[in-house]
């Protein structure tokens, strides 16, 4: 449902705000390997983040990408309208151009309230929601493999 470039965002803001809250400020090569995708790809994101004022960054010592303290509640919705638009809560689920409630493609009404559910879900879920979750060990940022 995601662009793999949304994906990338989402995990590199978790990544830096539980970063944050431990009082560092991760650098690109970090993230990147924390969220496991390219470096010269996250890289892009994160400069997008950064022009959009998403998060922060600062060169040289001491520098990387944070949170300002009065930034609390970025939701999915905002990052995901910054990386890729609105066109995943507005699509088609068949990949029709023009899937309208008078016109509706074969997985209309279904995939209708797919896309209101997720849109609830981006607007209500935050980076920082998110991040609570996998400091309190709910949830994982990282791939788990389990040993059978």
């Amino acid at each position: 449902m995601l662009a793999r470039s949304t994906e990338y965002a989402i995990r590199a803001l978790v990544y830096i705000q539980l970063q944050n809250w431990k009082e560092k400020r991760p650098g690109v090569i970090e993230i990147a390997k924390e969220i496991e995708a390219p470096e010269a790809y996250s890289a892009k994101i994160l400069q997008v983040l950064t022009k959009h004022q998403l998060v922060s960054s600062m060169k040289g010592r001491g520098g990387g990408f944070f949170f300002h303290n009065d930034q609390t509640s970025l939701t999915l919705f905002k990052v995901i309208l910054t990386v890729e638009g609105e066109a995943c809560f507005t699509k088609c689920g068949f990949g029709l151009k023009n899937c309208h409630d008078i016109n509706p493609c074969p997985l209309h009404d279904r995939y209708k309230s797919i896309r209101e559910g997720f849109l609830k879900i981006a607007k209500t879920e935050t980076i920082q929601t998110i991040s609570q979750k996998i400091a309190e060990g709910k949830a994982y940022l990282k791939s788990a493999f389990i040993n059978e």
